[in-house]
């Protein structure tokens, strides 16, 4: 029946659908107690809230949400299966793209959302939440199974790097018939899923569920393994047929201002991934960084700096400041950021709305200490942005007599990363690098012919999903490496062919 009714054309769920409702999101639990665990933030998809957001879908034609994901996910066929109730359909469709939907409707910021044609004049379709919907409605029901292959290359692929970009390579690689083994210098397997994203955003069990089936599935995991260290390129070599490099973009971006090594000045993830350690169970190995009871300063306005307040928060600071070198986004679109492009518009996180004072245009510089040489403020300024002339990229100057000091005890540097590691495993394959540091490739091949890089490592700094895409893609290219062909689908840029 539903095949039968996308051939004909009738794609969308309700044609007055996205007239009769408004965008409406789940409850999100009082930030007045979830600031005392570390329990996800949104309550439990709610099946009637889902069908009126599905019903938001239009017959618009163009669907410029299919471009506006990085996976290419097939969202109005979707939309249209969950407001028929046809969950299984919409979770085939759902996963034809994206290996991890449970992930990505959790932690993603919706670039479809930004592309969806009813955004031009009303808020979008909650496609995010939808998705996430459908992914939990597909494990409640027995759909989310072992999708085991049903035949084997021969061929072995060994994954490094177990993040969001690891893992879709895996799941790809071994959907394709390939042994795939994933080496992962942590402890555990999920990579920034795993240790930099605060559990009151993922739940670690959210995970784990998710890696218990690619285990079924065929694929192997090997934790505490530092390919280039404890793991010998030479070994990999020997063993398998290709190699996927998705380390990562790993190095900090620091801030070499006066004072920078002074007790209580520390990077992001350093914070993020000891607290997700606690919440797990896991010691804590290194000096830990606590915010309790200190004057709190998050530099760097991003999700990472978002992920700061909200653990903060959660630690009993005394108080949370977040500063940003930008100036301060205009709450809609302007001329400058028409639809369907990314507006870069002012977002309040949940994070936020559980405390914080959010500063723009603001610049650090100095950090000053005690006797103890342990943070006990900062000097900041206010500054103003100048357009730049003749193409040049804009600039700031100081606003004289804005400058101040602050009383700060923790300062978190969430200033994003420049690029992956390249002492170690980088340096010893001697790959080319770009020209910002990233891993050079040509269809996700580095210059060294059979080893492939994909995520942050090859593209930057990114997002989740992005990651995921790249993941996929250079799934696709090892395995036309290994067999001069692909059986893997090339991102979906249109309608499903069911």
């Amino acid at each position: 029946i539903e095949s039968e009714r996308i051939k004909k054309g009738r794609i969308m769920a309700k044609p007055t659908g996205f007239l009769e409702f408004s965008r409406e999101l789940p409850q999100k639990r009082n930030p007045r107690e979830r600031v005392k665990d570390y329990k996800e933030i949104e309550t439990k998809p709610d099946d009637g809230i889902t069908a009126k957001q599905s019903a938001r879908c239009m017959d618009c034609g163009i669907p410029f949400c299919h471009s506006g994901c990085p996976l290419g996910n097939i969202i109005p066929e979707f939309n249209d299966a969950v407001y028929h109730q046809n969950w299984k359909l919409a979770y085939e469709i759902l996963i034809s793209t994206n290996n991890f939907p449970e992930f990505t409707g959790r932690i993603c910021p919706a670039p479809c959302e930004a592309s969806c044609v009813l955004g031009i004049n009303k808020p979008a379709v909650a496609i995010e939440y939808i998705e996430k919907s459908i992914i939990e409605k597909a494990f409640e029901l027995g759909y989310a199974r072992p999708r085991i292959p049903s035949f084997r290359t021969g061929r072995k692929v060994a994954v490094v790097g177990s993040g969001p970009a690891g893992l879709a390579a895996a799941a790809q690689l071994n959907a394709a018939g390939h042994a795939v083994t994933v080496f992962e210098r942590a402890d555990e397997i999920g990579g920034l899923l795993r240790y930099g994203i605060p559990d009151f955003k993922l739940d670690k069990a959210i995970l784990d569920r998710r890696l218990n089936l690619m285990e079924e599935e065929g694929i192997k995991f090997l934790t505490n393994s530092n390919v280039g260290v404890t793991v010998t390129i030479q070994h990999l070599r020997e063993e398998f047929d290709a190699i996927v490099l998705c380390g990562g973009s790993t190095v900090p971006r620091d801030l070499s201002i006066p004072g920078r090594n002074l007790k209580g000045v520390h990077f992001a993830m350093d914070f993020l991934t000891q607290q997700n350690k606690r919440v797990n169970y896991k010691p804590v190995e290194e000096e830990p960084i606590m915010a309790t009871g200190k004057n709190v300063l998050v530099i760097g306005g991003g999700d990472t700096g978002s992920d700061c307040v909200g653990t903060s928060n959660r630690q009993g600071a005394a108080t949370v400041t977040q500063i940003e070198i930008l100036s301060k986004p205009p709450k809609e679109r302007t001329a400058q950021m028409p639809w369907p492009n990314w507006p870069m518009i002012l977002r309040t996180s949940t994070s936020h709305e559980e405390g914080c004072e959010r500063q723009w245009s603001v610049v650090t510089k100095e950090f000053l200490g005690d006797s103890n040489k342990s943070l006990k403020a900062i000097r900041l300024v206010e500054i103003e942005w100048k357009p730049g002339e003749g193409g040049k990229p804009a600039s700031f100057v100081e606003i004289p007599g804005t400058e101040r000091e602050v009383p700060c005890e923790l300062a978190l540097l969430a200033l994003g990363f420049l690029h992956p590691q390249h002492q170690g495993l980088l340096d010893q394959l001697q790959v080319e690098y770009d020209e910002r540091g990233n891993v050079k490739c040509k269809n996700f091949q580095t210059s060294i012919p059979g080893i492939f890089a994909a995520g942050d490592m090859r593209r930057g700094q990114s997002l989740v999903v992005w990651a995921i895409s790249e993941g996929r893609e250079a799934a696709r290219a090892v395995d036309e490496y290994l067999n001069e062909f692909s059986v893997l689908e090339r991102k979906s840029v249109g309608m499903l062919h069911l």
